[in-house]
């Protein structure tokens, strides 16, 4: 194992420097690591587990606490934001939400569902029980998951990506949604964060807003001039549960 592959990181003062491998001779890097033969992917390497591990287990810094103790100090109970030429008040009664984009379409889910977001894994189908809806099973770090197609329920056509290698590399991404043990994969485009809404921010939904039977979109936001379909996570997956279950 080459320097470049070594599991140790390095400290000095109160920082800690990653042995970030990947990003240099691993799927992020120029992909010389031998490792890659047998792992396929850095995230199964245990040189990536070890770095992880050591960030979660590291101490905090002397100033870490105090820090966090002042910024929210300094955090006012609401605020005012100017967007453009909206006005747009926040305060704790907020709404935080993940943004995706699926096609066309830039939809949304309460970030309390929301596990994990991956690069795409592969989806094993099932015989006799995958189709346009049920895509098969995928493995998130050792864990079987039912992967399902948010654009067959809500009957969002694909768009086709005008540069290949760019989309697979930068965009395409698998969200983990769910609470406990009932969890989903959802394959998306393009993953553009996590973001606090003020309640008074949600719209009403449209009566059509696609050609899905069902309503899913339990209200509209905007975010950066664009609408937003903030979808109802229940009904979405009571729907994923008597569907496919």
């Amino acid at each position: 194992m080459n320097d470049a592959h070594s599991i140790s990181n390095v400290t000095t003062g109160d920082r800690t420097i990653l042995n970030d491998c990947w990003n240099k001779i691993g799927v992020l890097g120029d992909r010389t690591c031998p490792e890659l033969e047998t792992v396929i992917h850095c995230y199964e390497c245990p040189v990536y587990a070890a770095v992880g591990d050591s960030l979660l287990e590291r101490e905090p810094s002397t100033d870490y606490l105090q820090d966090w103790i002042d910024i929210l100090g300094e955090t006012p109970a609401s605020s005012e934001i100017n967007e453009g030429n909206e006005a747009i008040i926040r305060t704790s009664e907020a709404i935080s939400i993940i943004i995706f984009r699926l096609g066309n379409e830039k939809l949304a889910l309460p970030v309390r569902m929301l596990q994990e977001v991956t690069h795409p894994c592969v989806i094993q189908p099932l015989p006799h029980r995958s189709n346009e809806l049920f895509l098969g099973l995928v493995n998130i770090r050792g864990e079987t998951l039912l992967c399902a197609s948010l654009g067959h329920i809500l009957h969002i056509e694909a768009t086709p990506a005008t540069n290949p290698i760019a989309n697979a590399i930068n965009l395409q991404r698998m969200i983990v949604t769910g609470q406990g043990e009932d969890k989903w994969v959802f394959p998306v485009d393009e993953v553009h964060g996590i973001f606090r809404f003020h309640l008074n921010e949600l719209q009403d939904a449209p009566v059509v807003i696609t050609k899905a039977e069902e309503g899913y979109t339990k209200g509209i936001v905007y975010w950066e001039g664009q609408k937003v379909n903030y979808l109802d996570s229940e009904l979405l997956f009571y729907t994923l549960n008597q569907k496919i279950l």
